[in-house]
């Protein structure tokens, strides 16, 4: 359901995109099918920048294609200006990630490629291109290589070749993430100046981004996502005015309150499957010869995993004990001072409230209990907590475990636990889940894995 912060903008404006009811669907190699978006809503006017803003694997990416007309959705309907799109949109450019240049061609003739593929000539190519490259600022560079260029330089080269076709929309798929933070920062911060100032010559950018302080800073409206499958789950719209101060209160407010939304979501998604695990376990059917949360039905098991670090899980517990969080701190002022991303938080932050060590509450992230006697003990103590943890919380973990004391060699193929995710997750995912558990469960002493041939086991059964 669409949660409607405000408005959407003005509709005098000129629609370049409409898309209803998209949906996405892949499907698994032996049944049914993968759904990576669902049922999504969007409306690109003229004038405006939007973002698409959600974690890893929620579909931005993959709606950003629909939109271009790379790829067709499984059903629902987009038009480009007004017209049904059946293949790729004229008067579209997008930026990518990783630069994509070609590295055998200069700045210039890397610039001019788009023009020469709509068969503007050799003259106007030339001018045009020449404006995006001094545009972006990269004056002087226009003989380089690519190789001769730092990777701030090469996605500005990205830029000019997006600009230089003049489009009505240009699509940016995260074009600030494989920069360092400095160079992203200018690189972010000259183009909102040529926006603003009306000298980019675009009529709206879409873009995708998991940052959401880049999103408050860049876009006037953000639409998140939510995961598994991707939905619009809330759309917010930002009236500040340009340049935006990252130190102003009402700044600040907006990014707390839309790391609040993403972390409940999550913390709410994480409780419900752990109320299912718990209402199988308490089943007489499921208690019988099985571990205190050893709940073995298939859906519960294929519980998507991130594979954290027990270090990290054990660095930022110790971190949250200490001074100056004491047990509780705000998640973006804790990304703030670890330097990390939401997407590299998140995933800790949720092992965490998935372990029952942490929890999140309104964008910020809390000490349990149980976290607080993690922290207090030794290694030896910490090792049996998690046990308890994995036991009562991972239902994959507890399966592998019970799969092992039933049997009398006390061994099990991993293939056969992968095989069993598989019929829920994408095989992706099925791996990830399943290395999480294996340095989970090795962290805690649950169970014993052999990298060379690919077998649990228990290295001293009781």
């Amino acid at each position: 359901m669409l949660d409607t912060v405000a408005a959407s903008p003005t509709t005098t404006a000129e629609t370049l995109v409409d898309l209803s009811g998209v949906r996405q669907a892949f499907p698994k190699p032996d049944r049914g099918e993968h759904v990576v978006l669902d049922d999504v809503a969007l409306t690109i006017r003229k004038g405006e920048i939007v973002g698409l803003l959600g974690r890893s694997g929620s579909g931005k990416s993959t709606l950003l294609r629909i939109v271009s007309g790379l790829v067709a959705p499984t059903s629902g309907r987009v038009s480009w200006c007004g017209a049904p799109v059946t293949g790729p949109c004229e008067g579209l450019s997008m930026v990518f990630q990783t630069f994509a240049l070609f590295p055998w061609l200069t700045v210039l003739e890397n610039v001019e490629l788009g023009l020469e593929a709509l068969g503007v000539p050799a003259a106007e190519r030339r001018r045009r291109s020449l404006e995006a490259i001094d545009l972006i600022g990269l004056d002087g560079f226009e003989s380089a290589y690519p190789k001769e260029l730092s990777g701030g330089m090469r996605q500005r080269v990205g830029f000019a070749r997006a600009l230089v076709i003049h489009p009505k929309l240009m699509l940016l798929d995260e074009p600030f993430s494989a920069l360092d933070v400095l160079t992203a920062e200018t690189l972010r911060t000259d183009i909102i100046e040529l926006w603003t100032e009306g000298r980019l010559p675009v009529g709206a950018l879409l873009m995708v981004t998991h940052n959401i302080e880049e999103a408050v800073l860049m876009c006037d409206r953000i639409l998140i996502f939510s995961v598994n499958p991707g939905r619009v789950a809330a759309e917010i719209k930002v009236d500040f005015p340009h340049p935006r101060n990252r130190l102003d209160p009402d700044f600040r407010q907006m990014v707390d309150d839309i790391y609040a939304r993403m972390t409940n979501r999550a913390s709410e998604a994480i409780d419900r499957r752990l109320a299912g695990v718990h209402a199988a376990a308490a089943a007489p059917e499921a208690a019988v010869g099985r571990p205190a949360g050893g709940v073995g039905e298939p859906a519960l098991i294929a519980q998507p995993l991130r594979a954290v670090s027990t270090n990290l899980i054990a660095g930022l517990l110790e971190t949250l004990a200490a001074p100056p969080y004491e047990g509780r701190a705000d998640l973006p002022r804790l990304a703030d001072a670890l330097q990390l991303e939401a997407d590299e938080l998140f995933p800790i932050v949720e092992s965490l409230h998935l372990l029952g060590f942490a929890a999140m509450e309104d964008g910020d992230v809390r000490l349990t209990d149980a976290g607080g006697e993690f922290v207090a003990s030794g290694t030896d103590g910490r090792k049996a907590l998690f046990r308890e943890a994995l036991l009562a919380r991972v239902p994959l973990a507890a399966h592998v475990r019970r799969v092992l004391d039933e049997r009398p060699n006390h061994r099990a193929p991993a293939a056969r636990f992968r095989e069993e995710l598989e019929d829920h997750l994408r095989p992706a995912e099925a791996a990830r889940t399943l290395r999480a558990v294996v340095a989970w469960g090795r962290y805690a002493e649950l169970f014993a894995y052999d990298e060379l041939t690919g077998d649990f086991s228990l290295e001293d059964p009781a």
